[in-house]
């Protein structure tokens, strides 16, 4: 097939788009290269992707989502059979600092991909959700049969906007359209502003560490590469009404149109403190904690239920967080050497 990644610079994308290769697709890989975190490993990921046994399939276009004109010409010019939509502006606490930022790339940068989907016969779009859709909801684990309309950050209350900006094209245009709400993705070539790779940072350097609530809160760690498996089962099998769904008793997860949200998780929430556990066991030091109250926009746990992707594409995380760290950890020691 032919697939636009977006993102592809960044860590899921980046890792999407050499699975892609390595099956023998052809992948456009778009991404604006901006300085939210080091430009430097964004760039170190292309060079990889360059490298790729099946590199001839790759193509790299600088751009960015926001560029209404620019993502039209290239949607019509490319005609796209599958696209997997992963750029996004991230975090949590960002997105308190700098609101407008996720409006131009999450909102008017979304709503660029549905256009040049709608108008240019795309087969599926897949695009990426977050587990912060559960905002203050306190049922665990998450479930996508649950309601989610109370987000804690405008990250959040962003991709929830995708979930409803999707089903509309879904419903107006008959566009299949799948949504995934990553839950904590982790491993080699992560993105720096992350815990597990400000964490090794600071304590190989002897630093201290800032350890929020305490270290008290759980989390959904999930590996990379169930995250690409779930991923790229998804984008094979393109979503579908659902012919039992009704309207006096709607089901949210899925739709009398083409439109499906599932999470993509790995069922095994690990205390932050029982993480840092791993990451100092592998590392061989000890970290130095500042423990510290949580911070606004946070949730206290997330736990995923993800029966719904496992019955749709057969998805089974199995990378425990023990491996999952020893592997990131490898590949942190070697690319910084």
């Amino acid at each position: 097939m032919k697939v636009l990644v977006t993102g592809a610079a960044g860590f899921i994308g980046f890792h999407v788009s050499q699975y892609l290769l390595g099956r023998g697709d052809e992948v456009v890989g778009l991404d604006n290269l901006n300085d939210y975190y080091a430009v430097s490993l964004k760039e170190a990921r292309l060079a990889v992707l360059a490298e790729h046994p099946q590199a001839a399939n790759f193509r790299f276009v600088k751009l960015d989502l926001a560029d209404t004109e620019g993502m039209a010409q290239l949607f019509a010019t490319e005609r796209f059979e599958r696209v997997v939509n992963l750029a996004a502006q991230a975090g949590v606490r960002y997105s308190i600092e700098n609101p407008r930022a996720y409006i131009d790339s999450n909102i008017v940068g979304f709503l660029n991909v549905l256009e040049g989907c709608r108008h240019n016969g795309v087969q599926h779009l897949v695009y990426a959700s977050s587990s912060s859709v559960y905002g203050a909801n306190e049922t665990l684990p998450f479930s996508v049969h649950d309601n989610v309309d109370h987000p804690l950050s405008l990250y959040a209350a962003s991709k929830k906007s995708n979930e409803l900006m999707a089903h509309t094209y879904s419903h107006l245009y008959r566009l299949p359209t799948t949504g995934l709400r990553f839950f904590t993705v982790y491993g080699p070539w992560g993105r720096p502003d992350m815990a597990l790779f400000l964490f090794t940072k600071a304590i190989l350097a002897g630093e201290p560490i800032d350890v929020f609530n305490y270290g008290k809160h759980r989390r959904d760690f999930t590996y990379i590469d169930d995250i690409v498996e779930g991923v790229v089962r998804t984008l094979d099998r393109v979503a579908e009404s659902n012919p039992d769904w009704s309207g006096i008793h709607p089901d949210p997860a899925t739709s009398q149109a083409p439109w499906r949200v599932f999470n993509i998780g790995n069922q095994h929430p690990v205390e932050l403190l029982t993480y840092i556990g791993c990451i100092e066991q592998e590392l061989g030091k000890t970290a130095q904690m500042n423990l510290l109250p949580l911070q606004p926009g946070d949730v206290p746990d997330t736990a995923s239920d993800v029966e719904a992707l496992c019955d749709w594409v057969d998805y089974r995380p199995d990378t425990s967080v023990e491996e999952g760290v020893r592997r990131f950890i490898a590949w942190y020691r070697g690319h910084y050497a």
